[in-house]
C-alpha cells in the first residue's frame, strides 16, 4: 500500500497535515515529511511531542487523515506530487514502533502509529 512515489515523497522537505475528528470538532495538527517513517508491516510512524488534542480525538474516534507531498517529486500531471491517506490511529508509548522513533526524535513522548486503509496519489 506504501508506495514508491510516497517513500520519495517522505525524503523531501515538507509539511504533513494530520487530521483528526473528536467530540470538539475536526482538528489538524502539522509535521515534517522528514519525521515520518515506515514500519516493516507497513504503518504509518509519526514523532509526537505535544499532539495533545490529537490523541484526545484518536481516543475518542481513530480514524484520520493526512496528506503529505512534495514540489520536488513528480506528480502525475508535473511537477509535484502529493497523497491522502486515510486510516486508523494510535498513540504508543512503548514496544518496536515507539523505540524505532524514540532513537531517532529524543523529544518524543509517544508515537502515532497509523495503519492506512487507503493511500491515494492526488496530484
Amino acid at each position: 500500500m506504501i508506495t514508491e512515489k510516497l517513500l520519495e515523497i517522505l525524503k523531501q522537505d515538507g509539511v504533513v497535515a494530520i487530521a483528526t475528528l473528536g467530540e470538539d470538532g475536526p482538528h489538524l495538527v502539522n509535521t515534517w515529511n522528514s519525521y515520518i517513517r515506515i514500519s516493516e508491516e507497513g504503518r504509518i510512524l509519526i514523532p509526537a511531542g505535544y499532539m495533545n488534542r490529537t490523541e484526545a480525538n484518536v481516543a475518542f474516534n481513530p480514524a484520520v487523515l493526512i496528506t503529505v507531498g512534495s514540489s520536488k517529486v513528480q506528480g502525475l500531471h508535473g511537477p509535484g506530487a502529493g497523497f491522502l491517506i486515510k486510516g486508523n490511529a494510535a498513540f504508543i508509548t512503548s514496544g518496536p514502533d515507539f523505540d524505532q522513533l524514540k532513537s531517532k526524535f529524543n523529544w518524543l513522548r509517544a508515537t502515532l502509529a497509523v495503519t492506512p486503509d487507503a493511500v491515494t496519489q492526488t496530484w
